[in-house]
């Protein structure tokens, strides 16, 4: 009997579908395991943004991850964002329980505009509580700066920045680079096992269809690392399959503002394991 690799998706609910659990579905099933979820909060949004938002009680939020942990078995968890203190500690709670294989966080902190979209209390619990339990943060640079409290504008200051995070402890750390000047996407992953970074380069794709890749990036590598491949494979597989959907998606009208990446730009293969 074949059984498809379960991953769930703990993040909340982006009713546009471009973003948090509905980019995670996508993701995780374009790339051939099987997506459960645990939605933390309701969104109301769209493609111009974010007009309301309606938190998932914590206790609810717990009961969605122990159904699934206990029938379906994930063999990875990705955490996107979450803003209440509660709810954060379910699901510390909940992986000190479970003992998912892999568990990747991304710490969905700051807007793009440098605004903070969480209070310092969830700031400080997502470091002390979920960094620790993690086996990957997948941080932007101004998530970056607001834990590092120093400025980041080259990529010397990226690895200065990811020997740092990695001291948070999480096992490895991706210091997302989309927001330095020029033409080239620099990520750095700093690993505990290794002393020197990996450095991941591709070519910027001019498109206002980048919703949702912060968590598109972090559901592939929690699905590819699931699948066996080993973090950096990982983290270098989930760059190319991000950087083909917004490269297939650039073209793509969807709503009046920025839409999302195209998920399915290739056939999907469900993978399966004895």
């Amino acid at each position: 009997m074949k059984h498809y690799i379960p991953i769930l998706s703990i993040a909340g609910s982006d009713c546009s579908g471009g973003a948090g659990i509905q980019a995670d579905l996508k993701t995780i099933s374009a790339l051939g395991s099987y997506a459960a979820t645990a939605i933390t909060a309701i969104t109301v949004q769209n493609t111009c943004g974010v007009s309301d938002i309606f938190p998932v009680p914590a206790e609810t939020v717990k009961a969605q991850i122990a159904a699934v942990m206990e029938d379906i078995h994930p063999e990875a968890i990705k955490i996107g964002m979450v803003n209440d203190p509660s709810v954060i500690r379910v699901i510390a709670e909940s992986i000190r329980t479970y003992h998912p294989r892999y568990v990747v966080l991304d710490p969905v902190m700051v807007s793009t505009s440098g605004h903070k979209l969480i209070k310092d209390e969830a700031i400080q619990l997502i470091t002390a509580e979920l960094m620790p339990l993690a086996d990957l943060i997948t941080p932007n640079l101004k998530e970056a700066e607001v834990l590092c409290g120093f400025s980041i504008h080259t990529v010397e200051d990226m690895k200065q920045a990811a020997i740092r995070l990695l001291h948070l402890g999480s096992q490895a750390v991706l210091l997302k680079g989309g927001h330095l000047e020029g033409d080239q996407m620099i990520d750095i992953l700093m690993t505990a096992d290794n002393p020197e970074p990996y450095t991941f380069v591709s070519p910027k794709v001019e498109s206002k269809n980048t919703h949702g890749t912060g968590c598109t990036l972090s559901s592939a590598i929690a699905t590819l690392l699931a699948q066996g491949d080993s973090m950096p494979e990982a983290v270098s597989k989930a760059k190319e399959y991000v950087h083909q959907g917004i490269l297939h998606g650039k073209d793509v009208k969807i709503g009046a503002g920025h839409g999302p990446l195209n998920h399915f730009f290739r056939p999907i293969c469900m993978k399966t394991r004895d």
